[in-house]
């Protein structure tokens, strides 16, 4: 498992759909996730340092959580199969830990209410992550051999589903993705 960060969260000027963006803890692969309005608005708001007059769903299930004496302990994007992201939460619960399933854009919201580490698995990085090229902020085309990073062969199938994914990232804006950084 990679440690990420919200980097940023962006729209697609061609179909308008919201995309965050999260970035390797420790380099520089990016994530991207499609996400939904109410789901970017929410992580936007809580990154922003904003607050709403009534909590949002988020809040709720943050409220319910620690009502219940649990925890979350960390969230992590654990596949991606058919072009869909799957995330798990990881709870504390009685001296244990509980996984549950869930939509990445709401983990992410949870996340950042709750301040706890987000993680990505390997496998999701090798299938959807992005390197950037320093100077001119763009995709760099990774050459891939067929294998994922643990060897396994990847079917041109599933390879001509990701093209999707690298079709989206090469339009969208991302000169400046390090400018609202101090």
């Amino acid at each position: 498992m990679i440690e990420m960060t919200i980097d940023s969260i962006r729209v697609s000027l061609m179909n308008y759909q919201r995309v965050v963006i999260l970035r390797e803890k420790m380099a520089d692969r990016y994530l991207p996730i499609w996400i939904g309005p109410s789901e970017a608005d929410a992580i936007a708001v809580k990154l922003q340092g904003g607050s709403v007059p009534r909590p949002l769903t988020h809040d709720l299930l943050q409220s319910v959580i620690n009502a219940l004496g649990a925890s979350v302990h960390s969230i992590i994007v654990n596949e991606l199969k058919n072009d869909t992201f799957y995330a798990k939460i990881n709870l504390n619960v009685n001296g244990g830990q509980m996984e549950i399933d869930s939509r990445p854009s709401d983990a992410l919201a949870l996340a950042v209410r709750v301040e706890v580490p987000i993680y990505v698995e390997e496998s999701v990085l090798d299938k959807a992550g992005i390197l950037l090229d320093k100077e001119t902020g763009k995709p760099i085309a990774e050459e891939t051999d067929g294998t994922d990073s643990q060897g396994r062969k990847v079917s041109e199938e599933e390879m001509k589903r990701m093209s999707a994914f690298r079709d989206f990232i090469n339009q969208l804006d991302l000169d400046d993705f390090d400018k609202h950084k101090s």
